[in-house]
């Protein structure tokens, strides 16, 4: 039975904005949404997995925001600077328009290391235009009580985990624990609110009109250095170049990690309870970050994460169920216990609210192949892989070739024990034969009579058992009859040709049971019980795939109409979340890196196809 959306959202009375209506902004350490309503509702200080400071996208009256908008009838429109991740939301009311410019400093750890700062300047554009602002922090996810000390234009909030500096070009005015302030501006004025970290080291600072005009110029030439080093230059430059842009903001410069998305428990369905903590590092996610990455040039993000990899000791893991885990912390911790936040009533009540994820102790399978590939793509494009990184690959592959034949969660991370998924075995042959490439081309020390071995056992296995006359497809599981997304893989890790007839049929087979309109289900939950609750949305990442399946079979009008339309799901700054709903609102956490990097891949190969 469907849920019903609307409803919810009316007995919820207006206070949540819907998932969609935000935009990011963010310093390679941390992000804030911004909705278009003025209001930052999800902010982590001073890291993706810190305890949230504003939290009210995931309860309205317990989470905490930051309330910024003009206090006379206005319509809004909320766009980034081009080419940057400077977020601009315009008011436009009767008697003038004014704009919010929200932005994070990116700062030089050699000089400001620790420093850590969100700026918020509003100005007026025309006319004259009056403004409120409501400063309410509720550290530790809402659970920690905190002491606000006021003085003129500085507040400092102090909990027992965390103090922030709030300074102002405005006074300010305390209630309680909260503070505020109204102004009115007249064309050509500009006022400024700077939120800082503040500790021993570094104590509160005033955020001048002169250093916020200085501030966010430095910002932009940041931004615009950057995205200045892609390759790209495709038709869909604007959209590729925002999703790369989304990339580099879920990347962690301290150590190189890359987070799945920036936010916990945005549901994968309104009412239910498919809500996770995504702000990990996902070995699979962001080994396919490295893969788009590298796509579009940028080297220096690929070598950072080969960095977390090798410092951390990623492939040297000795775990019960293998060398790798399925995620590690930002810092490369392997400990991620999952607990739930009971006084949070979760985005449009969608309760429970997670942090932490107990996927961490999964077996899939499939990750091996994903950063094996990635390790291949950055010896073939990036730096030559060192003699001790080979060494780890080569003990990594030889533990593959004695335990690939087995049962695990899957690519799909589901919840009703292990399964012999093709998509796992599909992925152990791209680990075992990119490993054979890198062996081959550099003359590097290998078993390869074994890894031969291994590698052609999972193909010869995969069209005896994982194909299914009757359905005239590959399947999800050995012997099985049902469909799955991830099998669009197939040709993109080159262990089919897309133009194969085996294939075909099993595109023709996914195209009528999975497709709708462009959009891609991962998989039936009815046929295929996952343990969990409830049906979901169609899956982005999937209806990417899809386009770029198209595309390589040769079936171009398709996959450019399927490319075309699934843009315009995108928001209105070109974001997307993980899944979209059945009335094409955005669901699950937000934005997310597996639909951004999935993207950029589809995006570069239509191209390429269409010439």
């Amino acid at each position: 039975m469907a849920f019903d959306t609307a409803g919810f959202e009316q007995a919820a009375g207006g206070r949540y904005v819907p998932i969609s209506e935000h935009g990011l902004i963010g310093d390679l350490r941390t992000t804030a949404l911004v909705a278009t309503n003025g209001t930052i509702d999800w902010y982590c200080c001073p890291r993706f997995d810190a305890p949230s400071v504003f939290g009210s996208i995931l309860d309205a009256d317990k989470g905490g925001s930051f309330e910024l908008a003009a206090e006379v009838p206005s319509r809004t429109r909320q766009f980034y600077f081009p080419d940057t991740n400077v977020l601009i939301t315009r008011f436009f009311a009767a008697d003038g328009v004014a704009e919010i410019q929200d932005f994070m400093p990116v700062v030089d750890e050699s000089r400001e290391a620790g420093r850590h700062r969100l700026i918020r300047r509003v100005i007026c554009v025309r006319g004259t235009l009056p403004f409120r602002a409501r400063i309410a922090p509720r550290f530790g996810y809402g659970a920690e009580a905190h002491t606000t000390h006021l003085e003129g234009h500085t507040a400092v909030f102090r909990s027992p985990s965390l103090t922030l500096a709030l300074t102002s070009t405005t006074p300010l005015e305390g209630d309680g624990p909260d503070v505020w302030s109204r102004f009115k501006l007249l064309e050509g004025e500009s006022h400024v609110f700077a939120l800082d970290q503040v500790g021993d080291d570094h104590p509160p600072r005033s955020c001048p009109r002169a250093e916020a005009q200085e501030q966010v110029e430095a910002t932009v030439r940041f931004w615009r250095h950057w995205i200045a080093g892609s390759r790209y230059h495709g038709r869909w430059r604007e959209m590729v170049n925002r999703s790369a842009l989304l990339l580099k903001l879920l990347t962690y410069a301290p150590t190189g990690a890359i987070v799945a998305a920036p936010t916990t428990s945005l549901p994968e369905q309104i009412g239910g309870g498919r809500n996770w903590d995504y702000r990990y590092v996902w070995v699979r996610d962001a080994a396919f970050c490295v893969y788009a990455m590298l796509r579009l040039g940028f080297t220096s993000e690929a070598e950072a994460f080969m960095g977390f990899i090798s410092e951390r000791g990623i492939l040297r893991g000795t775990g019960d169920d293998g060398p790798l885990q399925i995620m590690y912390g930002i810092d490369g911790r392997t400990d991620l216990p999952e607990r739930e936040l009971a006084h949070l009533e979760g985005y449009l009540g969608s309760a429970p609210v997670r942090v932490g994820n107990a996927a961490t102790n999964q077996l899939q399978l499939d990750i091996y192949g994903a950063l094996i590939d990635s390790i291949y793509l950055y010896d073939k494009w990036g730096q030559p892989i060192s003699s001790d990184r080979w060494d780890e690959v080569g003990a990594v592959v030889d533990w593959l070739c004695e335990h690939w034949d087995q049962p695990d969660e899957g690519v799909w991370e589901t919840r009703a024990g292990r399964r012999n998924f093709v998509y796992s075995r599909l992925m152990c042959w791209v680990a075992l034969e990119r490993a054979m490439r890198m062996a081959n081309r550099r003359g590097l020390p290998a078993d390869l009579p074994r890894w031969r071995e291994s590698r052609d056992a999972i193909y010869r296995q995969i069209m005896r058992r994982g194909w299914s006359a009757e359905r005239g497809a590959f399947v999800q599981g050995l012997d099985d009859q049902v469909l799955d997304a991830s099998l669009l893989m197939m040709p993109m890790a080159k262990f089919v040709s897309p133009t194969d007839p085996k294939w075909l049929s099993t595109l023709d087979a996914l195209t009528t049971d999975l497709v709708s309109d462009s959009l891609v289900y991962r998989y039936d939950p009815i046929a295929s019980p996952d343990g969990l609750h409830g049906p979901e949305g169609t899956f982005s990442i999937c209806s990417f795939w899809y386009v770029e399946a198209l595309a390589r079979a040769g079936r171009l009008e398709e996959a450019r109409l399927a490319f075309e339309k699934m843009l315009t799901y995108a928001n209105h700054v070109g974001l997307f979340a993980e899944e979209i709903g059945p009335t094409g609102e955005q669901l699950g956490n937000f934005p997310q890196a597996f639909t951004h990097l999935s993207l950029i891949s589809a995006a570069f190969n239509l191209d390429r196809a269409l010439g």
